[in-house]
């Protein structure tokens, strides 16, 4: 190693990799990489030399081993993952590979895998608790997340019914100005939900399932009255849920059932003279053991990576218009 000031060179072996993956088409993997670090890398047959900033010549090592680790489970390196992986070293001073790399339910092998450490919690989370709030912005899983482990759930029968409800409040409208029965008024509202369920399950077989009364889809307030027992039951949008009706859904819960309650509380359809139930809960139900409330951010997006950056774009410009509206008062 060569230090001049606080400018040091390192290699990185390469043996046993494959460098197709670890570069990317056309070395794509490699200018994103120096895109974003103070650093110039050249490859030289079995290694890389690193030559830069010591600070960041060393966030790019931990880097390129968390995408050698990456590579070495049986995993490709997208895009998005390499993005992630980069804001996860800046950050946090490690990359994501290994953590994400524990079995995320201990019962039976998984429908899928988690693609950040804020989703594995989430999964953990749904594992060991009764009752679990997921609360963060689009694109972060939280409904497919919860899908899929109550589909593993059903599997493994260790839950009798999946149960999935969502509050019927969109942009000001509700059921009864809608045309149609009553099936096509609560369709659009559970479209999400649906699917999905169906990037986990044949479509033939949910119909069956749901024919059986096995998987039930409803608006929130058809759960008046209920007690839902031995069910794995998934409230949406709970943002545009109200404190009544909050407090109606988690009394419905029976014995061994289990809960999941997802919103985003920067997306509120309700009046604004309305308090959301899924911001004020989590006063309301802090410390009581057996729930548990997960927080997703931007990091946690797995859609288009430009989300992330609309989402932070938007964060930025409300904080910029709060602190606008604080000085004319």
């Amino acid at each position: 190693m060569t230090i001049a000031g606080t400018k040091i060179s390192r290699t990185f072996d390469l043996y046993n990799v494959d460098q197709r993956l670890l570069f990317g088409q056309n070395a794509v993997h490699m200018r994103l990489i120096e895109s974003q670090f103070d650093i110039k890398l050249v490859a030289r047959g079995d290694s890389i030399s690193l030559e830069g900033d010591k600070t960041e010549v060393e966030h790019v090592i931990r880097l390129l081993e968390d995408i050698v680790t990456r590579i070495g489970l049986g995993h490709e390196i997208s895009d998005q993952y390499l993005h992630y992986a980069i804001g996860m070293v800046k950050e946090e001073g490690r990359g994501p590979a290994e953590i994400l790399n524990d079995s995320t339910n201990d019962h039976t092998a998984p429908l899928f895998t988690p693609k950040t450490v804020g989703q594995k919690e989430y999964m953990k989370s749904i594992d060991r608790h009764d009752i679990v709030f997921s609360i963060g912005p689009a694109g972060t899983g939280k409904t497919f997340l919860a899908v899929a482990q109550a589909v593993m759930d059903l599997k493994a029968k260790r839950k009798n019914r999946i149960i999935l409800v969502r509050p019927a409040v969109e942009a000001g409208e509700t059921l009864g100005f809608l045309p149609g029965d009553i099936k096509a008024k609560i369709d659009p509202y559970l479209r999400p939900v649906y699917d999905a369920m169906h990037e986990l399950m044949p479509s033939e077989k949910i119909s069956r399932l749901i024919d059986l009364g096995i998987i039930e889809v409803s608006p929130l307030a058809f759960m008046r009255g209920r007690t839902l027992s031995n069910s794995f039951v998934i409230l949406d949008e709970a943002q545009n849920t109200t404190l009544a009706q909050m407090k109606m859904f988690l009394t419905r819960l029976g014995e061994d059932s289990k809960a999941v309650i997802t919103g985003d509380i920067t997306q509120i359809d309700l009046d604004k003279k309305t308090p959301s139930g899924l911001v004020r809960i989590q006063t309301i139900l802090s410390g009581i053991k057996g729930i548990d409330f997960v927080y997703l951010s931007s990091k946690d997006v797995v859609r288009h990576r430009l989300v992330q950056d609309i989402i932070n774009a938007y964060d930025r410009y409300e904080r910029k218009s709060k602190g606008k509206g604080k000085g004319r008062k």
